[in-house]
């Protein structure tokens, strides 16, 4: 019986609380005191439009030195320098009133969702640009509530102040609304978030969609700018600029960053060029053709900072040239130009409208040049440049050199006069391309005043310029920016001072020529008719509804639209040299009689494969494949160049920082 007792004892001595009062000798218990109202001590939260928070706070935190301590609260600490000025202060003001958070009669208000909304619509992007998730602590669902539950606004000091402003600088004019421009290396992101905020602020005339992805999953992105964005107008010119075709050579690719935030703010701000340019013109721009490329080239060089001044300049003249499967794009389009040369003894061959060969697709055709390709094919571009590094000129076609052994050789295409008015028009406008004294590399022996035959240069086959001319309406020129392939920051500034001008100039080229629609006696427009200009050899087809545009230099041109079933109509056109707009030239086509079709038609020697055969064996689907299969290891790519400045050692790791954790 003793050692029941005493078994019992032990058991009801263990379940005692180590506290409790009615027992004596032990200690007192701890009274819990009532979270209260206490001042707001954070330094970066000083500015709200109250004095009062509570701890713990909506995070959690149970002391101010705690909320202090957190990646939280240094977020909003540096979110300023961190987003380059962008959402200041209103990220610090909303993540504020999250970690102290509004107190009033002992009581925590929880800050409004609406608000909450409002600044991750004008802010996501700004993290898109610096490859940062957007902060969980200001997830509008968790942690804001709607009005209905007695919400307050976190920015109302902030509107405040904003109202203050304006009501002492109502006798200013407002501020510009102009798209900042930030002359830094913008990384992939940052371009596409730059591009992004661009069509945002102007959605009136931008637009941005994509061609197709890279070969590690990256977006080919392009902005275009009209008066009707997304929308081919009847007789309007369709242009593009393509930058970074070589990842290394970089300039264009900010170039025509720049390019789109100044068409738009310029827009707004009522700039009647650019409002005519864009009013009267379908204009596209790819800042990016080889956005991995960039990705190598951009670690290439910051891995070699500390290496003598030939390395670097080696390093940036290879390395991240060619895509992610090392292939140079700008030698991977179909090679057309030898078959014009195999074809030009033949009666009647053609230059222009020739098929891809099936042959090619035998070969390995990277993702970037399948997208190009596909797009040229489906917007009827009449003008187009590609922006390179390494040279100061604007080389035209032909590329590949017509000599038996491929050596270089001044190489014309039938419309070599054109290209060479296109070229000396961006030559010129330049701010000192034309000039003799500030050439520089291979091509300073044979350019003249800044521009150059690509084949008397540098012969090559399969490059873009060419395969733009022989299997579209797309006159293109090739535009090498300078020397140095990457050069430093510093340079960006001064060389879009040398070039924003050329760049508006040429868009306007698109113009020059004529323009007008093909139909038949009925009214009903004709398409695939063909435009013929005496002494070049070679067409340009009219497109859906008959339209067309042919570029042409001032000088008097005899010009001839015939189609298969119906008799030639003849012009004669006169194009003053001032001449600055398009000259409309319309053609009605009477039907023919079916004998003298027949005759047409077999003094022509057609292509034996089909314009229309593109990809025939189905690469699309391969190629989508490949680039989905890449997304993965870019995801899994090192860490941003800010994650070190939050994981400190020791402490939490917040992965909640990450896009891709």
């Amino acid at each position: 019986m003793l050692l029941i007792l005493l078994q019992f004892w032990v058991l009801v001595s263990a379940a005692r609380p180590r506290c409790d009062p009615g027992f004596r000798g032990l200690c007192k218990p701890t009274v819990e005191e009532k979270p209260k109202c206490t001042d707001v001590l954070l330094s970066y939260c000083d500015d709200m439009s109250y004095t009062q928070t509570m701890f713990p706070n909506i995070l959690g935190h149970k002391t101010r030195e705690e909320a202090e301590a957190g990646a939280e609260y240094l977020l909003i600490s540096v979110a300023e320098s961190l987003l380059g000025g962008e959402c200041n202060p209103e990220i610090r003001m909303l993540g504020c009133s999250v970690l102290t958070p509004r107190c009033e009669k002992a009581k925590v208000l929880k800050p409004c969702r609406t608000t909450c909304e409002a600044v991750r619509k004008k802010c996501s992007h700004a993290f898109d640009g610096i490859e940062m998730a957007w902060p969980y602590f200001l997830d509008c669902d968790r942690f804001f509530v709607s009005e209905e539950e007695g919400c307050y606004d976190p920015l109302e000091g902030l509107k405040e102040q904003e109202g203050e402003a304006f009501d002492s600088m109502e006798m200013f004019p407002p501020e510009e609304p102009a798209t900042s421009m930030q002359f830094i290396y913008h990384s992939n992101a940052q371009m596409t978030s730059v591009l992004k905020k661009t069509e945002e602020q102007c959605s009136d005339i931008a637009r941005t969609y994509s061609i197709g992805r890279s070969m590690e999953g990256r977006e080919l992105l392009v902005i275009e700018f009209s008066n009707n964005p997304g929308q081919h107008e009847l007789l309007e010119p369709e242009m593009k600029y393509i930058g970074n075709m070589h990842g290394n050579e970089v300039m264009g690719r900010q170039l025509l960053i720049y390019l789109a935030q100044y068409l738009c703010s310029e827009y707004l701000l009522g700039n009647e060029r650019v409002q005519t340019l864009i009013n009267t013109t379908r204009i596209h721009i790819l800042p990016s053709m080889n956005p991995d490329g960039y990705e190598v080239a951009v670690s290439g060089i910051q891995d070699n900072q500390g290496d003598d001044e030939e390395q670097q300049r080696y390093d940036s003249w290879n390395v991240g040239r060619n895509n992610a499967q090392n292939i140079d794009l700008n030698r991977n389009f179909p090679d057309l130009t030898s078959i014009v040369y195999n074809r030009r003894r033949q009666k009647g061959y053609r230059t222009d409208h020739i098929p891809i060969p099936d042959y090619y697709w035998f070969g390995k055709v990277a993702p970037e040049t399948y997208a190009v390709m596909k797009w040229i094919r489906s917007i009827p571009f009449v003008l187009s440049a590609n922006f390179h590094g390494g040279d100061l000129v604007v080389s035209y076609p032909y590329d590949l050199s017509k000599h038996p052994l491929e050596r270089n050789m001044l190489s014309p295409a039938p419309d070599d006069q054109v290209f060479k008015f296109l070229a000396k028009t961006y030559a010129n406008a330049h701010e000192t391309m034309s000039n003799e004294n500030a050439q520089c590399g291979p091509s300073a022996s044979h350019s003249q005043k800044g521009i150059i035959n690509g084949a008397q240069w540098s012969s090559f086959a399969g490059g873009m310029q060419d395969f733009n001319y022989l299997h579209t309406n797309c006159f293109e020129v090739t535009v090498e920016l300078g020397c140095e392939k990457f050069p430093p920051e510093e340079e960006l500034a001064f060389s879009w001072h040398q070039n924003h001008e050329a760049l508006l100039t040429f868009i306007e080229a698109a113009h020059r020529g004529i323009k007008g629609i093909v139909k038949d006696e009925e009214g009903n427009g004709i398409k695939g008719a063909q435009i013929s200009v005496k002494g070049i050899r070679h067409d340009i087809t009219t497109v859906e509804n008959g339209e067309y545009w042919r570029i042409l230099t001032p000088g008097i041109h005899i010009v001839v639209a015939s189609a298969p079933g119906y008799e030639k109509a003849m012009k004669k056109v006169h194009l003053p040299p001032r001449m600055h707009t398009a000259g409309r030239v319309d053609f009605v086509l009477k039907k023919a009689a079916e004998e003298l079709d027949m005759q047409k038609e077999d003094a022509i020697i057609l292509p034996t494969d089909s314009y229309d055969r593109f990809d025939p064996y189905n690469q699309y689907e391969r190629y989508t494949l490949m680039a989905d299969l890449s997304q993965q290891p870019v995801q899994r790519e090192e860490k941003p160049w800010w994650w070190s400045y939050f994981a400190q050692p020791g402490g939490p790791t917040p992965t909640w920082l990450l896009k891709h954790y």
